[in-house]
């Protein structure tokens, strides 16, 4: 891994303290340098400097890419940092209603698909110039959501199924440029959002941690749950040259949950 994105410019939307956290760290410990942006001042702040107290390089720019003007600074400070963007990961993420679609408020749906869909495509839209100029890539964070039709997540479906349906049609009309365009699937991750949440379904059912682990993982081939870093290492693969001939794919990283 430590070689992977060497001398690569890496931007990543949404970056908290879950998975954009750790796809920020360990794309610099593969040798990118980051661009991390998101809403919220304080938590770059808190990933850039866990990245250069390693040795890495961050810069930070606060940035709501569901405003067209806040999105452009992102790309103009990006290319003020570094001169180039190689890789661009779209992982901003909106909490799902979690209520039947009969119940799921529209303007829900609508801020849903705002964000992970068309501020996706904005933030893909500004970059092409500059990921064209270094046969760059895109990496769009998805969900197992794509494969199963559980109740409850019908509005957060219908917003990675749009995400996924829009990076291959990007995949498509980008190639031409040299710009590949792939997706990642991941399952339940094991990290600490989902140890929370598991947390509080054990006292809610009176259960153990474990146990609740123990019965979602064996729903899996390997018996238990991806991590964070498992999933932010197949978006390194995306990005790295050894996916040089990769482009409109979706990856699922689920331990094997679903098979497609």
């Amino acid at each position: 891994m430590t070689a992977l994105l060497e001398d690569r410019v890496v931007v990543i939307s949404g970056v908290g303290p879950a998975l954009g956290r750790a796809l920020a760290l360990r794309c610099a410990s593969a040798g990118a340098s980051l661009v991390l942006a998101a809403r919220t001042q304080s938590r770059l702040d808190d990933v850039a400097k866990e990245i250069v107290d390693a040795g890495g390089r961050a810069v930070t720019v606060a940035t709501d890419i569901t405003d067209q003007a806040s999105a452009e600074n992102l790309v103009a400070e990006s290319i003020a940092a570094y001169g180039k963007v190689d890789t661009l990961i779209n992982n901003a993420f909106s909490i799902p209603s979690m209520k039947p679609l009969a119940r799921t408020d529209y303007q829900h749906i609508r801020d849903s698909i705002e964000l992970t869909v068309l501020g996706a495509l904005r933030l893909t839209q500004l970059f092409t110039p500059a990921l064209a100029e270094s046969d760059g890539s895109v990496v769009n964070i998805n969900s197992m959501v794509l494969r199963h039709s559980q109740e409850r997540y019908g509005s957060y479906k219908m917003a990675k199924s749009a995400l996924l349906a829009m990076s291959q049609s990007l995949a498509t009309e980008l190639g031409p440029q040299g710009i590949r365009v792939n997706s990642i699937a991941p399952g339940y991750i094991w990290g600490d959002t989902l140890k929370g949440y598991f947390a509080h379904q054990a006292e809610k059912f009176g259960m153990t941690v474990e146990q609740i682990y123990e019965h979602t993982a064996s729903n899996t081939d390997l018996k238990r749950l991806p991590t964070t870093d498992e999933v932010s290492d197949a978006a390194i693969f995306l990005a790295s040259p050894m996916a040089s001939a990769i482009t409109g794919q979706c990856i699922d990283v689920n331990c094997g949950e679903f098979h497609h």
